[in-house]
């Protein structure tokens, strides 16, 4: 039986001069074959690819894309020095970069400018159903079946039966303005 890592670094030899392939890939007469520093790095990125899957904010998916660029300077044949200094710069440069693009397209939330609750009334048109007039605190207002106490601005008495415009709330009295 053929080993698969094996035929994986034959194809490498293929693509990468082979002085550079048999220096990264070693072999045991015991045990046969030894994982390379650059397959040791392949699997370090994937392992980071499934646990960013668990997690939010895509922080560990950084560290993947560094073990993919030390899997690249393992492979052209760099030492362990390189490889972690490729693991560090390139991670950061995600992290400063990369991270902040992802979460900008792809995290994007619009909660800060949905609307909910008591504040989605503001701009929606209301009927009166009790006449609005602020010298005798009076005044109702209904939207969506809902009865609100409502004040009107400047002061004016609103009849029984028009329609407003909900311009803003103060907790559960709406202030509204006559539609014209």
């Amino acid at each position: 039986m053929i080993n698969p890592l094996l035929s994986i670094s034959s194809r490498l030899a293929d693509v990468v001069a082979p002085e550079i392939v048999e220096n990264n890939v070693e072999t045991s007469s015991s045990s046969g074959f030894v994982f390379s520093a650059w397959l040791i790095w392949v699997i370090v990125a994937l392992f980071f690819i499934i646990l960013e899957i668990f997690t939010v904010g895509f922080a560990v998916a950084c560290f993947s894309i560094g073990a993919i660029a030390s899997a690249i300077v393992a492979a052209l044949g760099g030492g362990l020095a390189w490889q972690l200094i490729a693991f560090s710069v390139v991670t950061f440069l995600a992290f400063v970069t990369v991270r902040p693009l992802v979460l900008k397209h792809f995290y994007q939330s619009d909660e800060a400018q949905r609307k909910s609750n008591a504040d989605a009334l503001i701009g929606r048109k209301a009927k009166v159903t009790e006449e609005i007039n602020n010298d005798q605190r009076t005044g109702r207002v209904a939207i969506d079946g809902d009865n609100w106490r409502a004040v009107t601005l400047n002061n004016l008495i609103v009849s029984k039966g028009s329609t407003v415009i909900v311009k803003s709330r103060d907790s559960i009295i709406l202030t509204v303005e006559p539609v014209s």
